[in-house]
């Protein structure tokens, strides 16, 4: 049997790397994590904890503007854009030095933490260029490629000459726009297009589709949509994009929109258009391992197609998200290491926009039950009813489970509202579980929480799978001699 020199090589240092490494080590497998620019990836530094950073920001001015809704006296915050950013970095460097402290995974796991780039010799062997431009090379039995995605680029007219902002560049200038153009109206761009805008820019959104949020349920969207606009975001939907120019620091965007050319001038460009997997560099012909544009191929493992090579987070292309990037490291770990036979949970993802109010979903969507022909009922509840929503002045949201008739199992959920990610976390678990809408709405709930709102959702299971007849056979046991009540009205909500 060929010896290598560790058990395990993990490319790349975001959630999906740390975890794999961290899963690794703790297993007793001899680890190396090889990150070619700063450990906590993305999520660290330029996606989930910066933008929550920014988006808080943007919250609080609002809160100050609208104070007389708390029977407080509105007023106009004084807003110094350093400073915020300034925070945000603060916030970031907090985060990295308690959960991704290189000296943690060296000193505590025993990991062996590399800065450089990584490219395959060959399918047991990567070659390391180190920051001082010296190539360490190295074999390991297994490999886990965890290199992430970037922004992707899309091909605009005059693109190369504007300085445009990414994820990746926007949480380091100092500059605050007055007017900001966001191409891409999906999570990234209506997460900024909120933040900018509370922070007192003039923001235009500006996308192909004609509707923000496509992944997400329809009437929700188009809920969050118009608080949006209530906060000030303009959109440009059903449009795209021709040309960009900058002269003198201002930016033109030239958008079709209906066959008519509509000119957006802002001082600042975002795209938020979209992720390119990091497959560039890595050399992966070289271990012949199988990727196309959209990321490296995988199995429900998380295998490639060679044996000992598997791939999890981003740069699979198949969910872009840090808790599945997590989940598809603890799903190749386990497989590699242990051989135990687990395998991706695809039915139980769930997935969370920050924006205010927040938009959440888990599980199947309402247009997949349909495609498949699955017989479902849907059952709403709003958060105009939720008494926690009406104390806090958050009374705009609506929580839909698509579900069961007969049974009440759970197919999926969607949430607009307050504390929507923290509600979806309750229909993963019942999903994952087998708990079902009936189970929800007799467990008992403390008022008044934001979870009760999950309960009365429940209750609607309840409501309409009430009939006159029931009813009737319930009085006839028990005596009951007063008015029948009639549950058959589809939309009643108590």
């Amino acid at each position: 049997m060929a010896k290598y020199e560790f058990d395990v090589v993990v490319i790349g240092g975001g959630g999906a790397g740390l975890t794999s490494s961290g899963i690794a080590a703790n297993l007793g497998a001899k680890t190396m994590m090889i990150e070619r620019h700063r450990l906590g990836g993305d999520c660290t530094w330029t996606g989930c904890v910066p933008s929550k950073v920014l988006l808080k920001a943007g919250k609080v001015a609002q809160q100050i503007r609208k104070a007389s809704k708390y029977g407080l006296v509105d007023s106009e915050p004084e807003i110094n854009f350093e400073k915020v950013i300034e925070h945000v970095q603060e916030i970031r460097h907090e985060v990295y030095l308690d959960a991704d402290n290189p000296d943690t995974y060296r000193n505590e796991m025993g990991i062996d933490v590399v800065e450089g780039s990584a490219r395959f010799k060959d399918a047991h062997t990567v070659e390391v260029l180190l920051k001082d431009n010296t190539v360490r090379t190295v074999t390991s039995r297994y490999i886990a490629i965890a290199a992430g995605a970037s922004a992707f680029i899309p091909p605009i007219e005059g693109l190369d000459e504007v300085d445009y902002l990414t994820n990746e560049s926007l949480f380091e200038t100092n500059n605050f726009p007055k007017e900001l153009t966001i191409i891409g109206a999906g999570p990234i761009g209506s997460e900024m297009a909120q933040a900018f805008a509370n922070l007192g820019s003039k923001v235009t959104v500006v996308d192909m589709a004609d509707r923000i949020m496509v992944n997400d349920d329809p009437e929700l969207a188009q809920m969050l949509q118009k608080e949006l606009e209530n906060q000030g975001v303009q959109y440009v939907m059903g449009a795209s994009v021709q040309k960009v120019s900058q002269n003198n620091g201002r930016i033109t965007t030239l958008v079709n929109r209906d066959g008519k050319e509509v000119t957006i001038e802002s001082d600042a460009l975002l795209l938020a258009t979209g992720r390119k997997p990091n497959t560039e560099g890595l050399n992966l012909e070289a271990a012949g391992v199988a990727h196309d544009k959209k990321g490296i191929t995988v199995n429900d493992k998380c295998r490639t197609n060679v044996r000992h090579i598997y791939a999890v987070g981003d740069i699979t292309g198949r969910y872009q998200f840090t808790h599945m990037s997590e989940h598809m490291a603890k799903v190749a770990l386990t497989n590699m290491l242990l051989k135990f036979p687990m395998k991706i949970d695809k039915k139980h993802v769930p997935w969370v926009t920050f924006t205010e109010p927040e938009m959440a979903h888990v599980g199947a969507t309402e247009q997949e039950l349909k495609d498949k022909g699955v017989n479902y009922e849907v059952y709403k509840f709003p958060y105009s009813k939720i008494d926690r929503a009406i104390t806090d002045g958050e009374t705009v949201g609506m929580i839909k489970v698509f579900a069961k008739k007969l049974t009440g199992k759970i197919y999926g959920a969607s949430v607009l509202g307050a504390h929507a990610g923290e509600l979806i976390s309750e229909y993963a678990v019942a999903m994952r579980n087998g708990v079902t809408l009936r189970n929800i709405a007799d467990t008992i709930h403390p008022y008044p929480s934001w979870g009760l709102g999950a309960r009365r959702a429940a209750d609607q299971w309840y409501i309409k799978n009430q009939s006159a007849t029931n009813v009737k056979i319930i009085k006839r046991i028990f005596g009951y001699r007063g008015e029948v009540l009639d549950y058959s009205n589809k939309d009643k909500i108590l």
